[in-house]
């Protein structure tokens, strides 16, 4: 895993106008001299394909006039140690759409379980999956993520069956995510995008709502 950005995330003196600062300038996708997205339907960053892929889950507020994207591996301490801020975040607000990418980046274990998750999905129970394996405070290994999807109520039968049945079009999900973090330039996990604005790292809870209030504030500016 490669480190986030501390000074961004982790900092309590961190203040309002450096994290304006984080956001602005080379961060701020949508930039005169930078689109927010690409313009081609074909492109790793057109809009549609990092905003609403229909085979990347999403949760929070499904109308919402904000979108926090967010690369995640299920092995980064990082980002379990974010996720339940994020999701308070998300509630709080009640105008966020949350949409989860799946980035396996930290070795075979990681892989497995972002597979897993996203068979999950064909039984109606990623976010079960994803609750329980970002959820855990030790390292995963395969035991231990059967372990675990199975307590969150899991049908592990049909969860192999959709693996293998399906594993091409899961493969083809993790590449697309994959493929929009590297041309993002993201170095790790985790990794979000806030409205339009890129943030390589992590925030705290108050720093999250700034970025969705300039997110807001930037949306009708255009």
């Amino acid at each position: 895993m490669k480190r986030p950005n501390h000074a961004a995330g982790t900092d309590p003196g961190y203040t309002r106008r450096k994290t304006l600062g984080l956001l602005g300038g080379v961060t701020l996708l949508g930039a005169a001299s930078r689109p927010a997205f690409a313009q081609r339907s074909d492109d790793v960053l057109n809009e549609a394909l990092v905003l609403r892929d229909p085979d990347v889950p999403a949760t929070g507020n499904p109308d919402g006039d904000i979108d926090i994207v967010e690369w995640f591996d299920y092995n980064c301490p990082y980002c379990r140690k974010i996720a339940p801020e994020i999701q308070q975040v998300v509630q709080n607000d009640g105008k966020v759409r949350r949409v989860l990418k799946d980035w396996p980046i930290l070795g075979d274990v990681s892989k497995f379980g972002a597979r897993m998750a996203l068979a999950a999905k064909y039984q109606n129970k990623y976010m079960a999956a994803h609750d329980v394996m970002i959820g855990v405070s030790s390292k995963l290994t395969e035991p231990r993520v059967r372990e675990l999807l199975a307590g969150a109520g899991i049908d592990m039968d049909r969860l192999n069956r959709d693996a293998t049945t399906n594993a091409k079009a899961i493969d083809a999900i993790l590449a697309r995510n994959h493929e929009q973090a590297v041309a993002f330039g993201f170095k790790g996990t985790p990794s979000f995008i806030v409205g339009k604005f890129r943030v390589p790292g992590i925030l705290t809870m108050a720093q999250f709502e700034m970025a969705i209030a300039d997110a807001r504030k930037a949306k009708k500016s255009n």
